[in-house]
């Protein structure tokens, strides 16, 4: 347990809003490890990705849950992220905390991902951050499990930190009757959406689009995080915002350019 007299300041956020069951969880949590800091969406924002409210007013306002002064945002987890250190803390936190998702973020869910957008977006700003997932959709999903997880990897990561511009993508197995088997830390495996839109209509008779689809893995090693939650472990994957393909940079130098 941290220093008393040297209490982490810790912000937490999330993309489920600020009532949801598992960011309530992750306060608790981490009231045990450092000064809480809370801005969370004022409604779900799943899904938002990185987006960032530019084309209209953002709202930020005070709320007392539980007897804690929290603030809710009008806008993204990302918008959360920059107006805590903007405008609430005036200074970086020494963590934030995203989560805990109800449902994965595991494979290529990190692109799409509120949740783990808002830890991204402390990794910009050069602070250790992670996102917590728990793989468990559904309004009461048991977060019991979840604690320990949370627990653990806050530990490592305040006594350790994290590599510069580097976050951590934890996706925690549903609770069941098999016991969790550890903590693996994995690459993100292959997978993608095979999307379709349902057409509907609404009651004037005006067409609408419904997202539906079927989540395929392409991949089925063993040492990436579908694989490890499959078979009951806890994901951990370092995610970093450089998205430049590296490896291609001297394919594309061979290339015919002016």
């Amino acid at each position: 347990m941290q220093d008393t007299s040297k209490r982490p300041v810790i912000l937490v956020t999330n993309d489920d809003g600020i009532k949801a069951p598992g960011l309530r969880t992750l306060i608790r949590i981490m009231n045990e490890f450092g000064d809480v800091l809370v801005v969370a969406p004022d409604k779900p924002q799943s899904g938002m990705g990185h987006a960032i409210t530019i084309h209209s007013p953002l709202r930020l306002q005070e709320v007392q849950i539980n007897g804690h002064r929290e603030y809710e945002c009008s806008g993204t987890p990302v918008d959360c992220v920059k107006l805590a250190v903007n405008q609430l803390l005036h200074r970086k936190p020494d963590l934030c905390v995203s989560g805990i998702n109800h449902g994965q973020n595991s494979s290529i869910n990190v692109i799409y991902s509120g949740t783990m957008s808002a830890a991204v977006e402390g990794a910009i700003e050069s602070i250790p951050s992670i996102g917590f997932s728990l793989l468990d959709h559904s309004v009461g999903a048991d977060f019991s499990e979840a604690e320990d997880v949370v627990r653990q990897v806050v530990s490592q990561v305040l006594e350790h930190g994290l590599p510069e511009g580097t976050c951590l993508n934890v996706n925690i197995p549903r609770k069941s009757e098999e016991k969790l088997k550890g903590i693996k830390v994995c690459r993100q495996a292959m997978a993608r959406y095979e999307e379709e839109f349902e057409e509907r209509r609404d009651p004037m008779g005006i067409p609408y689009f419904w997202l539906t689809g079927v989540f395929r893995i392409q991949d089925h090693g063993e040492d990436t995080d579908e694989w490890a939650l499959k078979n009951h472990y806890v994901s951990v994957v370092p995610v970093q915002f450089d998205m430049t393909s590296h490896h291609s940079i001297s394919t594309l130098n061979q290339w015919d350019f002016e």
